[in-house]
């Protein structure tokens, strides 16, 4: 059993993109839209966990919407009026551009500043731009995106929880933390990476950039796909499924083959001919095939196509940290690490 840390108390990052699940597929799938008045709240319930478990510093970026100064304003007051152990919360000095670049340079600053860990809002493209940044600090993922494959949905409290543990090293990394995958697509002045899907769409502009229409699509390469996941990686997903702990992604070549009814977007099932799929093996670059389309990067068209400029795509095995939530709080009633003095509960016959 692990004691609580007698230094001074860890600080977290905390990462809310108020532009999250309002792209085009939010109306196209009827999806949820989730408000900054509750991305607010959900940070708040965030906070509300690690300060209980001693976390007593967090760090935001400012944001367009206000979502920071609201909840730094909430927290004062839960800790003057209240007496919660809200912990501290600081605004990072980065400019505001309204651009996946904001939380970008948040984790790289996050990072700089030592945290523990970087608690993310937001769907898979806000966490593929924490994950290009934050080095090895884990990630705790909370999902309010329009397609969210990454970031599992889980109330913030236990998301909290969790993080608090590891943010205080009460519990044992090999244990609470997971190495994800990740894909990377190179080429003459490409460098860029993917948690879960890269696609090759017929169209020939990144334009609104969403990827929603099975007709655009040419060629799908996964890290994973479980059956439960929506968007791209649920072709995968319900047509040969690849955990996230597979040592192995899929490739797969669309068009001409057997139809496949898959959730591309909330609520909307499409038929996408799939013709072929195999096994992606880690640290083996493949040539993307040429063509004048885009490539979307976690479902989003990032790349405009170039016969001059060939790509390859790679599948990495040492992709971003996160937190296993279920993993981290079992081991805590196991151990009783929140008992009161700590230690586990004796059964009885």
């Amino acid at each position: 059993m692990r004691e609580p840390s007698t230094v001074a108390p860890p600080a977290v990052g905390v990462i809310a993109n108020p532009a999250s699940g309002r792209d085009l597929r939010r109306v196209l799938g009827w999806a949820s839209v989730v408000p900054s008045t509750e991305k607010v709240n959900v940070v708040l319930r965030l906070l509300g966990a690690l300060g209980q478990q001693g976390v007593g510093l967090a760090w935001m970026a400012p944001d367009s919407a206000g979502i920071a100064a609201q909840v730094r304003e909430a927290a004062a007051r839960a800790r003057a009026q209240r007496g919660l152990p809200m912990p501290e919360l600081r605004l990072l000095d980065l400019p505001v551009r309204d651009a996946a670049s904001d939380s970008a340079d948040a984790a790289a600053a996050m990072a700089a500043l030592g945290v523990r860990v970087i608690a993310v809002l937001g769907g898979d493209g806000t966490h593929r731009a924490v994950a290009a940044r934050c080095g090895d600090v884990p990630l705790a993922t909370l999902s309010t995106g329009t397609n969210n494959a990454f970031p599992e949905l889980r109330e913030a409290t236990q998301v909290g929880l969790a993080a608090g543990l590891v943010a205080r090293g009460r519990v044992d990394p090999a244990t609470a933390l997971r190495r994800n995958k990740r894909l990377r697509v190179r080429g003459d002045g490409v460098d860029e990476i993917a948690l879960v899907d890269v696609a090759l769409t017929r169209q020939r502009a990144t334009g609104a950039r969403a990827v929603w229409r099975a007709e655009d699509l040419s060629a799908l390469y996964v890290s994973f796909g479980e059956p439960g996941t929506i968007g791209l990686a649920s072709i995968a997903g319900l047509s040969h499924p690849v955990a996230r702990t597979d040592p192995w992604g899929l490739a797969l070549r669309l068009g001409r083959g057997r139809v496949l009814q898959a959730p591309l977007l909330p609520g909307v099932l499409q038929p996408v001919a799939v013709a072929a799929a195999r096994r992606l093996r880690p640290g083996v670059p493949e040539p993307l095939p040429a063509g004048t389309g885009t490539v979307a990067l976690d479902g989003e068209r990032e790349i405009e196509g170039d016969d001059r400029r060939p790509l390859t795509v790679e599948l990495e095995l040492a992709g971003p940290l996160t937190i296993d939530v279920d993993a981290v709080l079992a081991q805590a009633a196991r151990e009783g690490l929140l008992f009161s003095p700590p230690g586990p509960l004796a059964l009885e016959d």
